[in-house]
């Protein structure tokens, strides 16, 4: 069974709040962000959920080609990164509203236990991206048989 640690989750909490907030009072109220100015959200948005043997990413890439996308695991941690490109303007076209980001990205996600990095799958299907990792054998929960005497 995977256990939480809420210090991790804290720490991790910190460092995202520091990265909202860094270059706040420096003449710019926050540094450029790949979404900004509509939101400072991380992206690619994510949904993490796991069962007993796997944790499964579900990933939202909408715009951005499937060979542009990066998927890199290192001990318990995978990361997602990629690029999107800009928004092509037409010749003599007038933009009113821009608001889907363009440029680098990435997203690190922190897993509970170690993973298998052997049986790793990724699929990529209009613009969600699900990633499904084995958890790694010593990682899984195991069943201990009582022994009546």
């Amino acid at each position: 069974m995977a256990t939480w640690d809420v210090f991790k989750e804290l720490d991790s909490l910190r460092r995202e709040l520091d990265d909202a907030f860094s270059g706040a009072g420096f003449g710019r109220p926050f540094g450029p962000t790949f979404l900004s100015p509509v939101t400072a959200r991380r992206f690619p948005l994510v949904n993490f959920s796991e069962d007993e043997g796997n944790f499964y990413v579900e990933a939202m890439v909408p715009g951005v080609d499937a060979k542009e996308i990066e998927l890199s695991v290192l001990r318990n941690t995978l990361t997602i990164s990629g690029e999107r490109k800009p928004f092509a303007e037409r010749r003599g076209q007038i933009v009113h509203r821009s608001e889907l980001g363009s440029g680098r990205f990435s997203r690190t996600i922190e897993l509970p236990v170690d993973i298998d990095p052997d049986r790793i799958t990724a699929n990529y299907k209009d613009g969600i991206m699900l990633v499904t990792m084995a958890k790694a054998e010593h990682a899984k929960p195991k069943k201990i048989d009582l022994i009546v005497s």
